[in-house]
């Protein structure tokens, strides 16, 4: 069993600002946008290391914080240094946006990581109320639940942090840093349920004594056969995380 550097990230954007009509239904003009969104704040950890080595950048010192160069550079180099990432809903979001911001700089591609999103792994295998973070890590996490907006709510914290608040930017802090956190105890939660075709944190050699999930090495239980496409494969669950895998017919 090989341990793969995982990085568990999220970034937090500034919004778009335009001139409209009307609340609802609108299409939106490239010639109405007044200034594009931009990343203001991100965090990131390796997972498995402690909550106190967690990194994080925000532009509350920036002199145009649509200007994220700079804090993006250090994000690219983690990307750039990863095996494998986890986010929650990043395929979707955070990833795409970061590559736009890349495109933008003129800088190369990070080398090429595996993603883990934990949005997928459980809307894939189950049907909650909600996929949102809000609602798994209530549902599920015991030590790190997302936050809720104390001091500024909703949208007031990112227009208060974009206005200049130092409150607000340490709210944002709170807010970003617990988003990685919480996210990391998802995963923990509900990484056994990950789909064998998923990608995993850990590279194994046998799938008959090493889990790919957890990367136990002394948990591991034949239990039964399954037909594939290939022919009959053994089944095996480890005893630690529950996650199932399949190897040879012994």
């Amino acid at each position: 069993m090989i341990p793969l550097k995982t990085l568990v990230f999220d970034i937090e954007l500034a919004p778009m600002t335009a001139y409209v009509w009307q609340r609802r239904d609108v299409n939106i003009a490239l010639n109405m946008i007044q200034k594009d969104w931009s990343v203001i704040a991100w965090s990131a950890k390796w997972l498995g290391d402690p909550a106190s080595k967690i990194i994080y950048y925000d532009q509350r010192n920036a002199k145009d914080v649509g200007n994220d160069k700079a804090i993006l550079k250090p994000l690219w180099k983690l990307l750039d240094e990863a095996d494998v990432v986890i986010t929650q809903n990043g395929k979707n979001f955070d990833s795409p946006k970061l590559n736009a911001r890349f495109i933008m700089y003129g800088w190369a591609p990070p080398s090429p990581y595996k993603h883990l999103d934990t949005y997928q792994i459980v809307r894939r295998v189950a049907k909650f109320t909600s996929n949102k973070l809000e609602y798994l890590t209530e549902k599920l996490c015991t030590k790190y639940k997302k936050l809720a907006h104390s001091k500024f709510p909703g949208m007031s914290l990112w227009n208060e942090c974009l206005a200049g608040n130092m409150a607000a930017w340490d709210e944002m802090k709170r807010y970003n840093i617990h988003d990685v956190l919480a996210t990391e105890e998802l995963y923990d939660k509900v990484k056994a349920w990950a789909p064998q075709a998923m990608p995993s944190a850990f590279y194994v050699k046998d799938t008959s004594t090493e889990c790919h999930t957890c990367g136990r090495n002394d948990k591991m239980r034949r239990k039964g056969i399954e037909m594939t496409k290939r022919g009959p494969a053994q089944k095996y669950q480890c005893q630690g995380c529950g996650a199932w895998t399949q190897g040879k017919v012994k």
